[in-house]
């Protein structure tokens, strides 16, 4: 049995694989003939077919044995790839996943046999393809004269000798092959398995260094020699070996027993096979681009760990929140003198210090975006396939890098947002060909930094949206009366597909759009993580979506108020701005208290009766917060405004569980706990009066 490390290393290489895979079958579409993608899918697929078979997954092992066999005949030009070829490849690949999810437990069994017949049915029937170029040959000369490199390699005894001469007798060639085995590998044993399981379907071995038994069960450094009979021919083997995750270096070395003591004099030559080294062959030598290989030293930690680390730096920052206004008390009540000064460099250093450690946590949270990007291309591609239309999807920014707790948020409403696009943004070939464009729509999807935010843009250069369209379907289904819809201007109007069951299609609902739900979700899901959508459309031209997500969700800056005795915090995403009104600014709609701010009507609501606060003080004139959330903002009045201020959100815990009205706690400097108010619920329960008023 194999230990939960190996087989989560399993579970980790396998995902790795299936992204190769996926992206190498996308890009084999667009470049059929391209030896370089074929290869790789290759490599992939002989991977997995020697881990599952290693771990005992058989359903996997033969599905992807299958799939190397296919690739094996398209890169020696027997079959050529088709378009009905890469779909049943991709069923393939699904087919893998799902085999992944039945190992992790959370997918059923699955039956493999349906498609693995039809990449049998490619295997046994396919046509002649055009010849693949195969990779330049090296001059047997300075193979021969590699027999004496660097390497101490293995002695060949009177045994080994006499086997030798015999397989020379009957057309074999004998090798000596050094394998290296990247450093950081985490399961040595599969990788020594996988060699020499691969070794001995073109060939014997017939001796090793160190003994097979101990290689195989990982008792080795880095390297390991065996001595190999085969008919096959210098590259072949070298090709095999390279093909083997984690084979760092495959150095092939013919013995030739007449000339062993002539060779060994020769100048040395080394003839190493180095993964994403490229070799070339030049005057009858071969020459080595000597590129410094670098390695990313990693270690698997369990998520709960770097949430528990992230907790406790948080912690950090309130005690130096907490010891800065300790010094500056100290300094205001006894001057500046020596002790007052070192506390003042204690506290700065250990600011200095917890703001380092604080963006060092947070960065080992992060995730690039890539890891969900990736996702995307597969499916742009069997949407449009299955719509008809002709897409060219780019993807910008895989690097960036996001906190894996918003990752996992954004995932759904990009997916909306993608197939929106492709639906009900771009057209159909020749509709854009009457259009005046090109036939193939271009599909953007972007990540960026900005200051504070990360900015996440898909765009299409598809018909854009029509805002009147939009007016009349929002009065058709009942959102606004007529007259409402008419005063609305063309950005208020198209901010209605936001609303819950708001959907242009006329009664068409498939698998992709139509029902409805698509925008709100967006909406609903970006406001939780107080994040923004933002939506900018041309008729004719496109849509852009922008849509700006905080780096992380455990710490954030907010703007601190006080509302009697109590410190209320208010995320500054949420913030338009700060005013101060007088009594005679307010206005009333029937019974509620409004303002007017730049010939805007904003629902005033008193904190100070939100939360049932009897100290709150009431004077002539009044501090008031403008927040936002979506396209809609309210007044909140406050007695007094502290500034702006770095907190860590707490939960309000089991205990207090969900309190109307607030989303979590802080700790001030002071150790005082200040209430963090859940802005998108308050927006959310007055703007629905803020419509009632428009109404009215």
């Amino acid at each position: 049995m194999f230990s939960d490390l190996e087989i989560g290393v399993f579970i980790d290489e396998l995902e790795e694989k299936i992204q190769v895979i996926n992206d190498g079958l996308l890009a084999l579409e667009r470049d059929e003939s391209n030896p370089d993608i074929i290869q790789e899918i290759f490599r992939a697929a002989h991977t997995v077919k020697g881990s599952s078979g290693i771990m005992g997954y058989q359903n996997m092992a033969s599905l992807t044995h299958e799939m190397e066999n296919l690739f094996d005949k398209i890169r020696h030009g027997e079959i050529h790839v088709t378009s009905e070829m890469i779909n049943v490849l991709f069923e393939a690949l699904d087919t893998l996943k799902a085999l992944k999810e039945e190992v992790t437990g959370e997918g059923p069994a699955v039956d493999t046999s349906v498609v693995v017949e039809k990449i049998k049915a490619f295997v046994t029937g396919g046509d002649a393809a055009p010849e693949i170029p195969e990779p330049p040959k090296e001059n047997p000369v300075a193979s021969v004269k590699a027999a004496a490199t660097v390497r101490q390699w293995l002695e060949i005894g009177d045994v080994e000798e006499n086997v030798i001469r015999e397989a020379e007798l009957r057309g074999f060639q004998c090798y000596r092959i050094a394998i290296d085995i990247d450093r950081d590998c985490q399961m040595k044993n599969v990788r020594a398995f996988l060699v020499f399981e691969t070794l001995q379907q073109v060939g014997e071995i017939i001796k090793s260094e160190p003994s097979a038994e101990d290689i195989q069960e990982g008792k080795y450094d880095i390297s390991f020699q065996v001595l190999l009979i085969t008919k096959e021919d210098q590259d072949q083997i070298k090709n095999l070996m390279v093909t083997i995750s984690e084979v760092t270096e495959a150095e092939v070395q013919p013995v030739l027993l007449n000339s062993i003591e002539a060779v060994i004099e020769q100048p040395k030559a080394q003839t190493t096979t180095t993964i994403n080294r490229p070799v070339e062959q030049e005057n009858n030598a071969v020459k080595l681009e000597t590129t410094e290989r670098k390695t990313v030293k990693t270690v698997r930690v369990d998520v709960t760990k770097l949430d528990n680390l992230m907790n406790l730096v948080g912690e950090l920052v309130i005690d130096r929140t907490r010891l800065n206004r300790f010094a500056e008390i100290f300094e205001s009540r006894f001057g500046s003198d020596e002790m007052v000064e070192a506390i003042n460099e204690i506290s700065n250093h250990l600011g200095q210090v917890t703001g380092d450690l604080q963006e060092q946590i947070m960065k080992a949270r992060m995730l690039p975006v890539a890891q969900l990007f990736n996702r995307f291309p597969r499916m742009v591609r069997d949407t449009a396939q299955k719509l008809g239309k002709e897409i060219d999807f780019v993807v910008e920014g895989k690097e960036t890098e996001l906190d894996r707790n918003v990752i996992e948020v954004i995932g759904d409403p990009i997916i909306h947002l993608i197939r929106n696009s492709i639906d009900h943004g771009i057209e159909l070939p020749a509709e854009r060909q009457a259009a005046g464009k090109n036939r193939v729509g271009t599909l953007l999807l972007k990540a960026s930094y900005a200051e504070s935010h990360i900015v996440i843009t898909v765009k299409d250069d598809g018909r854009g949206m029509d805002a009147n369209k939009i007016r009349n379907k929002a009065v058709e289904m009942g959102f606004v009366d007529r007259e409402t819809a008419d005063r609305m201007s063309d950005r208020d109007a198209l901010q209605l597909i936001f609303k819950a069951g708001f959907s242009t299609k006329n009664n068409e609902v498939s698998d992709l759009s139509g029902r409805g739900v698509g925008m709100d979700v967006v909406n609903t899901a970006i406001e939780q993580i107080n994040g923004t959508v933002e939506l900018d459309t041309k008729l004719g031209a496109g849509t852009t979506i922008t849509i700006r997500l905080p780096l992380t969700l455990a710490i954030i800056r907010a703007l601190m108020v006080t509302l009697g005795n109590q410190v209320y915090a208010f995320p500054l995403t949420n913030v338009s701005e700060t005013i101060r009104i007088t009594d005679q600014e307010i206005r009333r709609i029937g019974n509620n208290e409004v303002i007017v701010v730049r010939d805007k009507i904003l629902p005033l609501a008193r904190m100070g009766r939100l939360f049932n606060c009897a100290e709150c003080e009431e004077s002539s004139k009044m501090y008031v917060v403008i927040l936002g959330s979506g396209d809609k903002k309210i007044a909140v009045v406050v007695d007094k405004l502290l500034g702006e201020q770095e907190i860590v959100i707490k939960s309000l815990g089991d205990y207090l569980g969900q309190v109307q009205g607030l989303s979590g706690a802080c700790i001030l400097g002071d150790g005082k706990v200040a209430l963090i108010v859940d802005v998108r619920g308050l927006v959310k329960d007055l703007g629905a009066e803020e419509v009632a008023y428009a109404a009215g």
